[in-house]
């Protein structure tokens, strides 16, 4: 057990001055204005860990050549069950700079080629490798807009314009719905002749819950694979990170969350410049992972892109956090785009909540992360200084109680 004196605790909600911070093993498990009786290791500007929405660090590598980067898979347009982790290397170096300016969590994603890319993995960026790394699935990638349109000549059946991408996109979702429906029906039919022989005593209660469970296994059995991941999301058992620029292809993604009844976040959003837009999404409850800000508006998709698009999104008060889309912009550079919120009105405190705990409650780990509070992981950033100050760097890194880097 050891402390930590906050001169300023940016708890993820609110400032505090000159309070304690009490970790024992993994956990915090106090914070108070009184000077506990233990040692006090660090004083500083104290925040929690920074958390990075969607990025791609690890697939496309420090030092390395494009032709080996693993960020997108060229076989097919819809590939839904790809891991990102199994194309992680974290021996990238781009990892230790992330760590070192407080960026300790990452949601890594496969690139945006494809219409469904595979899977979205929360994980450690101080790991050693894989196994330390894991820390939950989040959902699935999905790309609407040019990105994945613009792969034409990939491998794989691929579109060249959004209204076929959409196509195949609205097939999918109904054809694993009209087979779901339909083993479904025969399900209940072979149900109601059983319970018949059960009833008549043909069989034994025994022998009828035997015909139960063989009848659920040969349904399982009728799913690809692919086709079980389409129905975790149609099941709302997992998110849609969906990668969107254009205002359109986000009207389009709202309709879509309506009609299949989806749970999705929007990512990116960098052409969107109407708060009207940024309203809509509100309106249909759909968090927001924005940015990377600070990064070269390379194609036509992102004409309106602006850092003043900032002003909108605040008045929209739509929940949102933000991204590098490493390696667009650096992840040690996350909490650097914080600037532009400050020159539109929001408070430090607020500001640091965007990445904190706004981004632990889009990406489902609030229980763990977010937030300095009692039960909470110790992950936290001791700062020189304030972290609003551009000479600003950290003293100490605590990850889940453990000092990982100390200046």
């Amino acid at each position: 057990m050891f402390g930590i004196k906050a001169t300023v605790l940016f708890d993820g909600i609110s400032k505090k001055e000159n309070v304690y911070i009490v970790i024992d093993g993994d956990k915090i498990v106090e914070v108070t204005e009184k000077k506990p009786d233990i040692e006090i290791q660090y004083e500083g500007v104290v925040t929690p860990a920074f958390i990075d929405g969607h990025s791609h660090i690890g697939m496309a590598r420090h030092g390395e050549p494009s032709d080996e980067e693993e960020t997108n898979e060229h076989a097919d347009i819809f590939l839904p069950t790809l891991d990102p982790l199994d194309s992680i290397y974290f021996d990238d170096k781009y990892f230790m700079d992330a760590v070192e300016f407080g960026v300790l969590y990452s949601c890594v994603t496969p690139g945006s080629g494809n219409l469904l890319g595979g899977k979205a993995v929360i994980i450690r960026n101080f790991a050693k490798d894989r196994d330390e790394a894991f820390i939950r699935h989040h959902g699935y990638k999905m790309a609407l807009g040019f990105n994945p349109r613009s792969t034409w000549e990939w491998r794989g059946k691929r579109y060249r314009t959004r209204m076929g991408v959409y196509a195949l996109l609205r097939d999918e979702f109904t054809n694993v719905l009209r087979k779901k429906r339909k083993l479904e029906l025969d399900k209940k039919e072979k149900l109601r002749e059983a319970k018949k022989k059960l009833e008549k005593g043909e069989i034994t209660k025994e022998e009828y819950e035997e015909i139960v469970k063989e009848i659920e296994e040969k349904i399982d059995l009728e799913f690809e694979l692919y086709e079980k991941a389409l129905l975790e999301i149609l099941n709302r058992k997992k998110v849609l990170k969906t990668h969107v620029h254009k205002e359109d292809d986000v009207l389009f993604l709202l309709r879509l969350i309506k009609e299949f009844n989806l749970k999705a976040t929007a990512d990116h959003l960098g052409d969107v410049h109407r708060v009207e837009i940024f309203r809509k999404i509100k309106e249909a409850n759909v968090p927001i992972i924005y940015g990377p800000i600070d990064s070269f508006a390379y194609k036509t998709e992102l004409k309106h892109d602006t850092y003043k698009n900032v002003k909108a999104l605040i008045e929209s008060k739509a929940k949102f956090t933000l991204m590098t889309d490493h390696p667009v912009m650096l992840a040690r550079n996350l909490h650097l785009q914080l600037r532009y919120f400050l020159m539109y009105g929001l408070s430090e405190e607020k500001a640091i909540s965007i990445i904190t705990k706004e981004a632990a409650e889009i990406l489902g780990i609030s229980d763990i992360l977010g937030t300095v509070e009692p039960g909470k992981l110790a992950s936290l950033v001791i700062w020189n200084t304030n972290p609003f100050y551009l000479g600003a760097h950290p003293i100490a890194i605590i990850a889940e109680g453990k000092v990982i880097y100390k200046k």
